[in-house]
């Protein structure tokens, strides 16, 4: 008898126990931790295809409607030529208000897990966004030259909704061809 009393009274303490340590590591509720807004290490697609080239990019926050800045960076791994123009695509269904004043072309310092992306040196170039806000347009000054690692920084207030965003990188290289050719998208993500 004293053995399943001793049971009982250690299984009590047990789960007291446990919802005591639980409800000290929770913490209040008003101590919500926020993920960094760089890019996961893991990426996964449904329908994978080789022709897909994922791009990095660091963002201040990924937060619904939160004011924040964005990196689309090009790095010098990922283009082996200068860029004469920069076209990024915008999907349809981005609603945040793109404005070409808020944007600028930068060579960049990347940033990563421990450490912000900068910009290093502001670039002139003509910087315009379509009417139906679908595209964005990057005219360097001087072609930007093939090293070193360059980024579009956009200071916007992320959209609204829950969902995931494609943007996609199209690069004019000098030469006789005017012709854009994809260098690769971002695949953005706001909570």
């Amino acid at each position: 008898m004293a053995r399943s009393t001793t049971r009982r009274w250690l299984a009590g303490a047990g789960t007291a126990a446990a919802l005591l340590i639980g409800s000290t590591l929770t913490g209040a509720p008003d101590q919500i931790a926020h993920a960094q807004g760089t890019p996961g290490l893991l990426e996964f697609r449904w329908d994978t295809d080789r022709d897909y080239r994922k791009l990095y990019y660091w963002q201040s926050s990924n937060i619904e409607s939160d004011r924040a800045d964005w990196f689309l960076t090009l790095r010098e791994k990922d283009r082996k030529t200068a860029i004469l123009k920069l076209t990024v695509t915008v999907p349809d269904y981005f609603d945040a208000k793109l404005k070409p004043h808020r944007m600028r072309l930068c060579r960049t310092s990347v940033g990563g897990m421990m450490s912000r992306s900068k910009c290093l040196e502001e670039i002139p170039a003509v910087i315009q966004v379509n009417e139906d806000q679908t595209a964005i347009e990057v005219f360097p000054d001087t072609p930007l030259p093939s090293d070193g690692d360059y980024s579009l920084w956009i200071k916007l207030f992320n959209p609204t909704g829950k969902r995931m965003y494609q943007f996609n990188a199209l690069v004019q290289a000098p030469g006789d061809v005017p012709m854009s050719g994809y260098r690769g998208s971002w695949l953005i993500d706001v909570d």
